[in-house]
């Protein structure tokens, strides 16, 4: 491969995200390249510690348009009903695929599943160049392009691009490189993920309980196994990580509760420090800013990726027109299109899931009542209900095509 290489879009970070856009593009006509650091393919078996995601409704929807579920759904487990409560009080709120008119709320697929189909796409797409192993060292500017310094084994190589896509994550080297300042707050928790199993079958239910601690959440997996996310208090965490494995189901039993009898079996753990990021411009010229690089989230409601598959599309749609147009993928014009049209989606559901984690967190009698009584009040009220859950499936707003299941 020559030293130097022109795109037409440079996508940083191939992870779920970046290989979502880099594979919704494969068709587009625009020469995209993948920089990741991380080998895309991995040696090791599938196991019961396979880590999971999470895939509203409308994701689905996007990787039908772009042509890859009938890969990814055989992996996958439907969620058809999703349970929400909060522990030691009487509020509740369920949700049913049957009332929403649809075969599935959401899909729990092991992320292992969707790093290979993505793989499997890049290497089948002629339009499609993985730079991997690989890191960002520096981007200049040049008259109509980027000259994109990476870092490859040891040695420097220079590409240049039109466009710069930043898909790299919460500390964004991208973002860094640009000097784009950053909205932050250390929400003082942690995740804890690990796989569990539990005595009871989980009839594709999703459970969502709200704690003193912070939210937690079982989700439905292949056969009996679940998936858990266990927020708790970040000064918390190294006695919780100390536990043995009989007194860490314990622990978690005392805060989930017995609806699927006792918990029987816990895979390995892994602990993840939570904030909320928000970077203050999602485009410049040449650049834009996908995924967790402009968001990351609170993983209450498991929004944080679905959120980050809709910026794909949308950016998605917006580049495929561009080439249709044959136009400058790294315009900024079109580029501050597509960030005006991500901005209500973006804002609303990081309000959301903002106030959902800030609401339970707080202990007041008065705050405890209102909340339980307005998960009551949406159980029962058909239409709040609705709205609700188009939000959690990625249903409301302005969908782009991909949204739509229909192909760019």
């Amino acid at each position: 491969m020559p030293m130097n290489e022109s795109f037409d879009v440079l996508i940083i970070g191939g992870g779920l995200v970046g290989a979502s856009l880099a594979c919704a593009l494969g068709n587009s006509g625009l020469r995209i390249g993948v920089v990741e650091s991380v080998p895309f393919r991995s040696t090791s078996q599938p196991s019961y510690d396979d880590r999971a995601i999470a895939l509203a409704q409308g994701t689905q929807r996007v990787f039908s348009g772009m042509g890859i579920w009938g890969s990814v759904a055989p992996e996958t487990s439907p969620i058809h009903r999703i349970h929400v409560s909060d522990k030691g009080h009487f509020g509740f709120t369920r949700l049913d695929r049957d009332e929403e008119g649809v075969p599935a709320l959401g899909h729990i697929v092991p992320a292992r599943v969707l790093g290979s189909v993505f793989a499997d796409y890049l290497d089948a797409s002629d339009g499609i160049d993985t730079l991997c192993p690989a890191r960002l060292e520096s981007v200049d500017e040049g008259d109509n392009e980027l000259h994109v310094s990476l870092v490859e084994g040891g040695s420097v190589r220079t590409v240049t691009t039109r466009l710069l896509v930043g898909a790299d994550g919460a500390d964004s080297v991208v973002r860094d490189c640009f000097g784009i300042a950053v909205t932050e707050w250390d929400y003082g928790q942690t995740a804890i993920v690990a796989n569990v199993t539990p005595q009871l079958e989980h009839e594709n239910v999703a459970y969502e309980r709200f704690t003193p601690q912070g939210p937690m959440a079982l989700l439905p997996m292949a056969g009996r196994h679940c998936a858990g996310i266990w927020t708790v208090r970040s000064d918390h965490v190294a006695d919780i990580e100390t536990l043995s494995d009989n007194a860490f189901l314990e622990a978690l039993q005392e805060s989930f509760g017995y609806r699927l009898g006792r918990l029987q079996r816990v895979g390995a753990r892994a602990s993840y420090p939570l904030r909320l990021v928000r970077a203050q411009e999602s485009v410049r010229s040449r650049l834009a800013l996908i995924g967790n690089a402009a968001h990351t989230l609170h993983p209450v409601a498991g929004q944080g990726f679905n959120l980050g598959v809709r910026d794909v599309a949308a950016l998605a749609e917006c580049l495929a027109q561009t080439a249709r147009d044959a136009g400058d993928p790294g315009d900024l014009q079109m580029l501050q299109r597509y960030a005006d049209w991500r901005r209500h989606d973006q804002g609303r559901v990081i309000a959301f899931t903002d106030g959902m984690t800030r609401l339970f967190s707080n202990p007041l009698l008065p705050v405890t009542l209102l909340r339980n009584a307005g998960m009551l009040a949406l159980d029962f009220l058909p239409p709040a209900k609705r709205l609700f859950t188009r939000l959690t499936m990625g249903s409301a707003g302005r969908l782009p095509r991909l949204a739509r299941g229909l192909p760019l």
